[in-house]
C-alpha cells in the first residue's frame, strides 16, 4: 500500500486537528488551551491552503489563510493577555479557578 504526496499531507493535518481536539478537551490550563487552538487553526490553514493548490485557485488561498492568520495572532494576543489577568487576581491558570472570578 502506498500513499501519494496529497495523501500523506492530508494525513499529516487531519493528525495536527486531531492531536489540537485532543488537547483542547483534556487540558484545564489557560495557555495549553491556548496553544491547543493556535494547533488547530494552524491545522485548517495548512488545509485551505491544500485545497486551494488541488482546485487550482492558489492565490485565493493565500490570501485566506494570510487573513486567518492575522486574526488568529489576535486573538491568541488577547487570550494570553487574559491569561495573565487571571494569573494575577487568582494566582493560577486552571479553568476551575476562573468560576471564582465573580463580583
Amino acid at each position: 500500500m502506498s500513499f501519494s504526496f496529497l495523501d500523506m499531507i492530508i494525513l499529516a493535518v487531519l493528525c495536527l486537528f486531531g492531536i489540537g481536539i485532543y488537547a483542547l478537551l483534556t487540558m484545564r490550563n489557560l495557555i495549553r488551551i491556548i496553544v491547543a487552538l493556535q494547533l488547530l487553526v494552524k491545522s485548517v490553514i495548512l488545509f485551505v491552503i491544500l485545497a486551494g493548490n488541488i482546485t487550482g485557485q492558489m492565490a485565493l488561498a493565500q490570501s485566506m489563510a494570510a487573513t486567518v492568520i492575522v486574526a488568529d495572532t489576535i486573538v491568541a494576543v488577547l487570550g494570553m493577555a487574559l491569561a495573565v489577568q487571571i494569573k494575577r487576581k487568582t494566582h493560577s491558570l486552571d479553568t476551575k479557578d476562573i468560576a471564582g472570578l465573580r463580583r
